[in-house]
C-alpha cells in the first residue's frame, strides 16, 4: 500500500504569525495532530505538531503571545505519494516523528501520520490472522480484541530498523522535486 492511499488530503495550513492558541484551536476543530506552516517569505514549508504546542505550554510560555514560527519544525522530511507505507514508517521511526508532509510536484498534497499507517496495516494483519504477539488473532467480537491500555503484555519493541529511503529535506531542491 502506498502513502497516497493512507494520507489525509485535507491539510490544515497556517501562517507563521498564528498564535499557538489559534493553531491549537484549529487543530482541535479539525481533529488533526499537525498543521502545515506555510511561510512564503521565510523558511518555506514547516510543520507544527500538538507536541510542539505541549512543549511550549510545559515551559510556561503564553499561547496567546507565542507565534507558530517560533515552534515550527523547518528541517522537515517530506514523503512522496508513491512511497510505500513501509518507507514512510521507516522515515518516521528513524527521525523520531509521527507526521510526514506529502509533497506532489513540490506542493503539499497531504499529511500521513502514524495513525494513518496503523489504520491501513491493522485490517490487513487481522485478515491474515497475525497479532502483535505472533499468535492467532482472537475471534471477531472477542473481548480480547480490545486493547487494554494498562497492559502491554505480548507487545515487543523492535530495534531501530532499516534506514529510511532517501528523503527530501527542506529547503526543497531548486527544481521542487522530492
Amino acid at each position: 500500500m502506498l502513502v497516497r492511499d493512507a494520507m489525509s488530503t485535507v491539510v490544515l495550513t497556517i501562517g507563521p504569525a498564528h498564535t499557538l492558541r489559534q493553531a491549537a484551536a484549529l487543530m482541535s476543530a479539525r481533529r488533526v495532530g499537525a498543521a502545515v506552516v506555510l511561510d512564503p517569505d521565510g523558511t518555506g514549508i514547516g510543520i507544527l505538531t500538538e507536541r510542539d504546542v505541549l512543549n511550549s505550554l510545559g515551559l510556561g510560555q503564553d499561547p496567546d503571545s507565542e507565534r507558530a514560527h517560533a515552534h515550527t519544525t523547518t528541517d522537515v522530511v517530506f514523503a512522496a505519494p508513491s512511497w510505500t507505507l513501509e518507507e514512510a514508517a521507516a522515515a518516521m521511526a528513524h527521525g523520531g516523528f509521527r507526521h510526514l508532509i506529502v509533497l506532489d510536484r513540490g506542493e503539499p498534497a497531504g499529511v500521513v501520520s502514524v495513525r494513518d499507517i496503523i489504520r491501513c496495516w491493522a485490517p490487513r494483519r487481522e485478515r491474515a490472522g497475525v497479532t502483535t504477539h505472533g499468535g492467532p488473532a482472537p475471534p471477531e467480537g472477542s473481548p480480547a480484541r480490545r486493547f487494554d491500555k494498562r497492559s502491554s503484555a505480548g507487545i515487543s519493541r523492535a530495534g531501530p530498523g532499516p534506514r529510511p529511503p532517501a528523503a527530501c529535506r527542506s529547503p526543497r531542491p531548486p527544481d521542487g522535486s522530492c
